[in-house]
């Protein structure tokens, strides 16, 4: 995560502080789940990833007919899936597509990969079709009394939700983690819908949020606490515009009023136009100033001031384990969110889950350190310039050699990706090895710039393995810290970063 200078905020921004006293969780009030709500209704769901099978068997246990589409052909039918062979009520089209089959259903449930430019989503919506994202999707059965803190951001999304989950977990709120982070909300939501007890499943859902996931309005997702970690170029080929990108990410604030509580970056000016006109709906908190988190790297300190609750409580985090010190930031603002959500958690709880907090994987992940005192460091999940940067940032204390390459991400209208950036981080490390379709543009880009320190090609991930092994001495480390997509040569992120651990147990 990475703080932008303060802004006047206090000239342009009004705001309510109407947070209320600490209490606990309510188990036994608005808990209950509407079982079989879409009894004689259709639910058609695009898209047959993890997100949309799970909206599917959501959608069949409500008891709706659904229409489960997907344009590759190689997927498997869903009626020949375990969890559906029971279910006559459930028909799977796979490939081409009628789009005008979409009319006749009385829901239509979009997973996230799936562009609003595709089978005619955009038209339905301005028809008044009832079109919704598989997170809505999920949110309209979850029990009222379950609180929902909501992560999204360009980068470190993931690992302050793990944090935020942790921490809860290690405090013995029994908490759901997922969202765009491993496992869709439809199967929390599918799992309250069919349990036998009388207590809420989950009392907390830790959600991650991506832009894709709030493309489409929402109706029903409605965070307890909600945080908008940063905002940097990213996913322009579908957002097309910064301004547009910030929109899409405010929605995560669209159905939060009164004591609910928002978090932001301090001075993204694209955030604060996008959300001037909710801000007096709900509790703004502040990355890097009060109300809100400030942290001290010095000392490892957080600080905390909660939105009309008087008084600034601290947090230690020297107890950390994990790499990196922008994890500080990650686990500060974890702890602001958790304290937020208003059910009697405090600093002096969270201090006793600090040092058990561990990244999710190919985020700053130690892989091992072999028998010639080199460290590997997998961070795959670096996907665009900016989480780079972060990365390397937070190493300037050990010297490496960076594997950056991949699929580079076009930021602006001149075609600009942005490599030049990591020439200030790079500058103290060992040297640079660019792989992948974009390496050689990489490679250029930093030595036209003045890169000083050793920069070689390669060209593929294996390759570039070898070449930094070559060029390590004792006691440094080898980064993957790519900067680019993984589209290229691999499945997505993780499975580059599986790949890379596999290579570093060959040496």
């Amino acid at each position: 995560m990475n703080l932008q200078s303060p802004p006047h905020r206090h000239e342009t921004l009004t705001f309510r502080t109407n947070f209320s006293s600490k209490k606990p969780i309510p188990t036994s009030i608005q808990c209950c789940v509407v079982k079989r709500d879409l009894e004689g209704q259709s639910v058609a769901v695009i898209g047959l990833g993890k997100s949309g099978i799970a909206a599917a068997r959501l959608a069949v246990a409500r008891g709706a007919s659904v229409l489960a589409v997907d344009h590759d052909e190689n997927l498997g039918l869903l009626e020949q899936n375990p969890m559906f062979e029971k279910h006559s009520s459930l028909k799977t089209i796979l490939g081409n597509f009628d789009n005008e089959l979409l009319k006749d259903a009385d829901t239509v449930v979009v997973s996230p990969g799936i562009p609003l430019g595709n089978y005619g989503l955009s038209s339905l919506l301005q028809s008044g079709k009832n079109v919704m994202s598989e997170l809505d999707f999920a949110a309209e059965v979850l029990p009222r009394c379950t609180k929902i803190l909501a992560v999204t951001g360009t980068n470190g999304k993931s690992t302050v939700a793990t944090f935020a989950g942790q921490m809860l977990n290690y405090l013995h709120i029994k908490t759901f983690i997922g969202g765009n982070l491993g496992i869709p909300l439809s199967e929390a939501a599918f799992q309250c819908l069919t349990s036998s007890l009388e207590k809420p499943m989950f009392q907390v859902a830790v959600v991650e949020v991506s832009s894709y996931q709030l493309e489409i309005p929402n109706k029903h997702f409605c965070p307890s606490v909600a945080l908008i970690l940063n905002l940097t170029p990213d996913h322009l080929e579908r957002h097309k515009t910064m301004k547009n990108y910030a929109m899409i990410k405010c929605r995560i604030f669209s159905r939060m009023c009164d004591s609910k509580m928002c978090v932001l970056p301090l001075g993204n000016q694209h955030l604060n136009e996008a959300v001037r006109d909710r801000m007096n709906k709900f509790n703004p908190a502040w990355i890097g100033d009060f109300p809100g988190v400030k942290i001290d790297l010095e000392a490892k300190t957080a600080s905390f001031e909660i939105p009309n609750i008087e008084g600034v409580s601290q947090l230690q985090l020297d107890a950390m384990k994990t790499i990196g010190t922008h994890n500080y930031y990650n686990a500060a603002v974890a702890a602001l969110s958790v304290i937020g959500l208003d059910i009697g958690i405090d600093t002096e709880a969270i201090n006793s889950t600090i040092g058990k907090l561990r990244v999710p994987p190919h985020r700053m992940q130690i892989v091992r350190k072999d028998t010639l005192g080199v460290t590997w460091v997998d961070d795959s999940k670096a996907t665009n310039v900016e989480a780079a940067y972060t990365g390397l940032l937070s190493l300037r204390e050990q010297k490496s050699v960076v594997l950056l390459g991949g699929l580079a991400k076009v930021l602006d209208m001149q075609g600009s990706i942005g490599f030049e950036r990591l020439l200030e981080p790079l500058k103290c490390h060992r040297g640079v090895v660019t792989f992948g379709s974009s390496g050689t543009m990489i490679q250029k880009i930093l030595s036209a710039n003045g890169l000083s320190i050793p920069c070689v090609g390669a060209t593929n991930l294996e390759d570039a393995v070898k070449r930094a092994r070559n060029m390590t001495r004792y006691g440094d480390a080898i980064v993957l810290c790519p900067g680019c997509a993984s589209f290229d040569e691999f499945r997505n992120f993780e499975h580059r970063g599986k790949i890379f651990q596999e290579l570093a147990f060959s040496f």
